[in-house]
C-alpha cells in the first residue's frame, strides 16, 4: 500500500482515538485529544502533498481520502453536540449534506462521470475546519489551569454561547446552500447519470 494510502488509514484509526480522548473527563486526556486531531489533520495535508509530488494516485485513495476527512470532521461535530456546545439539528444538516454529495460523487466516478467542483464547496470546507479548530483549541485550552486562571473573562467571551450558536448557524446555512448550488450547477450531470441508468435498465 502506498504511503499516502497508509496515512489515510492512519487518519481513520486516529478518529475514534480523538473522540474517546476528547469526551473523557480528564483535562489531560482532552489536551492530548487536540494533539491527536492536529496529527490526523496533518496526515490529510501530507498524504495530499505526497500524492501530488510523486503522482501517488489510486482509485482506492480517491475514494477513501475524502471519506477519511468526513469521518474526522463528523466525529468532532458529534463530540461538540454531546458536550452541548453545538445544536444537533445543525450538525445533522451539515453531515447530511456532506454524505449526500460525497456519495453522489463516488457513484458518478464509478460511472466515469465527473461532477464540477464548486469554489463555494472549498470555502465551505475551509470554514468548517477553521471553526472546528477554533472550538477545539479554545475549549481545550480552558482545561489548562495555568492558561485559564486569570483569563476567565477572555475565555468567557471566546466561548460565549451566542457567539458559538450564530457562528454555527452561519456555517450550517452556508453548507446547505453549497449543497443546493452543487445540484443546480450539476443538473446536466445528474441527467446524464439518470439517462445512463435508464438505458442500462
Amino acid at each position: 500500500m502506498l504511503l499516502p494510502n497508509q496515512l489515510t488509514v492512519l487518519r481513520i484509526i486516529l478518529t475514534p482515538v480523538f473522540f474517546f480522548l476528547f469526551m473523557a473527563e480528564s483535562p489531560l486526556l482532552k489536551q492530548i485529544s487536540l494533539g491527536v486531531f492536529l496529527l490526523a489533520a496533518f496526515t490529510d495535508w501530507y498524504d495530499g502533498w505526497l500524492a501530488r509530488k510523486f503522482n501517488y494516485f489510486t482509485e482506492w485513495g480517491k475514494i477513501m481520502d475524502p471519506l477519511a476527512d468526513k469521518i474526522l470532521t463528523t466525529s468532532a461535530f458529534i463530540a461538540f453536540v454531546k458536550l452541548g456546545v453545538f445544536e444537533l439539528w445543525m450538525v445533522v444538516l451539515i453531515v447530511l449534506r456532506d454524505v449526500i454529495i460525497t456519495s453522489l460523487r463516488f457513484y458518478s466516478e464509478s460511472k466515469k462521470v465527473s461532477f464540477a467542483t464548486r469554489k463555494s464547496a472549498k470555502i465551505k470546507t475551509f470554514m468548517q475546519m477553521f471553526f472546528l479548530y477554533y472550538c477545539l483549541i479554545i475549549f481545550t485550552l480552558q482545561t489548562v489551569e495555568y492558561i485559564y486562571n486569570g483569563n476567565e473573562i477572555l475565555f468567557g467571551y471566546l466561548t460565549n454561547p451566542g457567539l458559538i450558536y450564530y457562528s454555527m448557524l452561519v456555517l450550517t446555512l452556508y453548507t446547505v446552500w453549497t449543497g443546493i448550488e452543487y445540484f443546480y450547477h450539476n443538473i446536466n450531470v445528474l441527467k446524464r447519470l439518470f439517462n445512463f441508468e435508464t438505458k442500462q435498465n
